[in-house]
Parts: structure tokens; sequence; C-alpha cells
């Protein structure tokens, strides 16, 4: 069994069993006919991933690798909030006519700021301290910025990374390792794939960084299983995980800004049958 498999499936099952019920309460979610989205929840649920061991995607049914690395990106890489620079229609719901979804995700990256040592965006905050203060521990990012949250077309859901560095014993290289800030996450729909996305930034940043990977530690504070997902997760839950693949980022690309989805795949992956229809709360 893969370690993303066992991690998944044991947060399902704490949730179904531990979780609390938003049935009957006020709840902002609903769905496409009106009725108001119910979860089942867990408060401050912590996955932890090590990334020098095996890549975290699971096998009880399909992650779209390349489309999930292809949105992460569009925000990190892009810091685009237009929804035509991606090459999936997964954030359409939130753009307006002209394609944009507001002052959010990547264009809060793009903001350059005043440092020290110069004007620099966050993504190249990171880069450069990764480079020159590796052992710094403020090495970090927030897109939750509450000056433009009204310019927003949906508020963050993964909002903040935090990087640190550490030196293994017998290891010249440095071990880059992160932790993804999640406010919300609806399980079934986008656990996996933001915890693919940011796994492949982690790889994709030791690389510009020359850095071996190490943990990605994913702290969610609402993790959620809502109403008309709970037999969906059951069946899933019930399948036989499988071994995990070996994760390929293209050896030819060294920067960080020279990577695309192309650059990564998953060899010897062989999912489970993906789950149809998923319906998605507004």
């Amino acid at each position: 069994m893969s370690q993303a498999d066992r991690i998944f499936i044991d947060m399902c099952k704490d949730i179904l069993e531990n979780g609390t019920s938003t049935e009957g309460e006020k709840v902002r979610p609903h769905w496409e006919d009106g009725t108001p989205a119910y979860t089942i929840k867990k408060f401050g649920v912590v996955n932890r991933y090590d990334l020098s061991k095996e890549f975290p995607i699971t096998t009880l049914r399909r992650t779209a690798l390349k489309s999930a690395t292809d949105e992460m990106l569009w925000i990190w890489q892009q810091k685009s909030n237009n929804i035509h620079d991606l090459h999936s229609h997964i954030w359409d719901e939130w753009a307006d006519e002209d394609g944009s979804i507001g002052k959010a995700y990547g264009y809060q990256l793009s903001v350059k700021h005043q440092y020290k040592e110069g004007m620099m965006d966050q993504v190249d905050r990171v880069i450069y301290d990764l480079k020159n203060n590796p052992f710094s521990r403020r090495i970090m990012t927030n897109i939750y910025v509450h000056a433009d949250l009204h310019e927003m077309n949906l508020y963050p859901c993964a909002y903040s990374m935090t990087f640190n560095v550490t030196q293994k014993k017998g290891e010249d290289k440095l071990t880059l390792n992160a932790i993804l800030n999640q406010r919300s996450q609806d399980v079934l729909a986008a656990n996996n794939w933001n915890v693919v996305q940011y796994a492949v930034l982690v790889h994709m940043l030791a690389r510009e960084c020359d850095m071996n990977v190490g943990e990605l530690v994913h702290v969610i504070a609402d993790a959620h299983i809502y109403d008309r997902h709970v037999d969906l997760i059951k069946e899933l839950i019930s399948r036989e995980p499988k071994e995990a693949p070996t994760f390929w980022l293209n050896p030819e690309k060294k920067h960080f800004y020279d990577f695309t989805r192309d650059d990564v795949r998953v060899d010897g992956y062989d999912p489970g049958p993906q789950i149809p229809n998923i319906p998605i709360a507004i």
C-alpha cells in the first residue's frame, strides 16, 4: 500500500467515525439545485508525506498529475488570475466575463514587495532565500490578504506555504521541507489533487536550489466530506490500494521557471477506476 493511500484512508475513516456534522446549521455552500451542502468535518487534520521515500499520489483512483501541475504552475509560475492561461476548466465557475478570478491566488504571488535586497514577489523571495539564506525561519508565502478579499471571486483555500531546510547526517545536499496550510478542503474532490501539486512544487524548487526533497506537511483547518460524497468516499476507501508509482521530473530542466506540465510523470501508475460526475458544492 502506498503511503498516500494509507494516509487518505485513515483520514477519511477518522472524519466519518469521529467528525461532526453541519446538518441543520447555517452554511454557505449549496448544491446546483439550491439545497444546502452539509458536511461531516474534522478540525485540524495534519498529514505528513515523506517525499524522499515516495511520491504521494493515491492509487485508489486516478489523480490527474499534469492537470494538477498545470494549476500549480498557473498560480506559482505564471502568477496568473485568468482562466484563459489554464489548460483545464476547473476555475470557470469563479471567473468573470473576461476570465479573471479577481485579486486571488496567482495575482497575490505576482505582487512585488520592497525588501532590503530589492523588489521581489513572494515566489522570487522564496527562491532567493532558499539559495542565500537556506536556514532562515522566515521563508514563506501568504495569499490570504484581507485588504483584497472583497476583490477575490473565491477566498483562497490553500493559502500559505512555509519552507524549512534541514541538513541530514551523511548527506552533502540540504533537504527542502514544506508546510501547506489550508483553511478548508473538500476531501473527495480536492485532497490528493492539492497534495500532488504541492509535492511537485517542492520537487521543482528543490531542483532549482540543488537540494533533496524532504517532508511535505499538510495542515487542514476544516477537512470535510460533503453529505452527497459520503457513499462515494466509503466505496473509494474500500478499494484495494496498490504500490506507489515512481515520480519523474525532467532531468534536463534545472530552473523553476522553465518547467511545464509536460515535465512531470509517474511511471508504474495503475490506479483504480475514476469516480464519474462527482457533485461539486458551490
